[in-house]
C-alpha cells in the first residue's frame, strides 16, 4: 500500500464521518492520535469536545436542541496506565473496562458491533496505543454490517508493532457521503505523518476537514520515553 496524503484524503472526501490516525512522527519521538467527528443533521453538529481526565468527553453545545444523546454523547479517550484508548462510540468504555480486567483490546470488542443506525449501520472504529519502557505499538479495529446487512457483523482488527517514524494509519467510519452512507472499506490508509509540531498537525487536519460537515476535533502528541503527551482540542461552535 502506497503511502498516501493525509491532508489530500481529508479534502477529497466531504463526509468520512468520525476518522481515527494513530501514528509516529518524522524523528520518531512522539506517538500521535487524532480522532474527529462530522455532522449532517442539526443533532450531530451539536456537539464539542471537553477535557475529562485525561481523557476527553462529547457534550451538547445547547442542551435545549439535543434530541437523541444514544449515539453522539460518549467519551472517545480515555488513559488506562500506559495504554491510550481511542473509539467513536461507548466501545471505549467496554474497552477500558475490558482490558482493566486483563482481557485483549480484540476480545473486549466481542460482546460489541456496529452502531443500530439502520439503514446506516455505522461501524465502530476504535484504536488502542500502548506505550512502555520506550517502546510503542498500537491497534485498530472496525466493526460493520456485511455491506448493510444488519444479520451479520464483520469484525477486522489490525496491529501495529514498533512503528515506522514519519507514518501512521487512518480508519473512518464512511466511504464517502451518500444515502445510505457506505462504510469504511479494507485496512487502515497508510498515511504521511510529516508534522512534529503538534500545532501544525492539528492546523493541518482541522483545515483540510469539509467546512460544512466538521464539527470537533482532538489531538494528542505522547512522549515515547517519557510518557509525557499534550492535547489539543479543536471545536467548530
Amino acid at each position: 500500500m502506497d503511502k498516501l496524503s493525509l491532508a489530500q484524503e481529508l479534502k477529497g472526501n466531504s463526509y468520512p464521518g468520525r476518522g481515527i490516525v494513530i501514528g509516529r512522527t518524522p524523528e520518531g519521538t512522539k506517538a500521535v492520535m487524532a480522532y474527529f467527528i462530522m455532522g449532517r443533521s442539526e443533532n450531530s453538529r451539536n456537539r464539542i469536545f471537553v477535557e475529562d481526565g485525561e481523557g476527553i468527553r462529547t457534550q451538547a453545545f445547547d442542551p435545549a436542541k439535543l434530541q437523541d444523546p444514544s449515539l453522539i454523547i460518549y467519551a472517545p479517550v480515555r488513559v488506562l496506565g500506559n495504554k491510550t484508548i481511542v473509539t467513536n462510540g461507548d466501545q471505549t468504555d467496554t474497552i477500558y473496562e475490558g482490558m482493566d480486567k486483563q482481557m485483549t483490546f480484540e476480545q473486549t470488542l466481542r460482546s460489541r458491533e456496529f452502531e443500530p443506525d439502520g439503514p446506516n449501520y455505522t461501524p465502530r472504529i476504535s484504536g488502542i496505543m500502548h506505550i512502555e519502557n520506550g517502546k510503542y505499538n498500537y491497534a485498530m479495529s472496525i466493526l460493520k454490517s456485511n455491506h448493510g446487512d444488519p444479520a451479520s457483523c464483520c469484525r477486522y482488527t489490525f496491529a501495529y508493532e514498533n512503528p515506522v517514524a514519519g507514518e501512521g494509519h487512518f480508519i473512518h467510519t464512511y466511504q464517502n457521503d451518500g444515502n445510505p452512507l457506505p462504510s469504511f472499506e479494507g485496512e487502515p490508509k497508510r498515511v504521511e505523518m510529516g508534522m512534529e509540531d503538534i500545532d501544525a498537525f492539528t492546523a493541518m487536519l482541522w483545515e483540510n476537514l469539509n467546512e460544512d460537515n466538521k464539527v470537533s476535533l482532538f489531538v494528542r502528541y505522547i512522549d515515547i520515553a517519557t510518557g509525557r503527551y499534550e492535547s489539543r482540542i479543536v471545536n467548530k461552535i
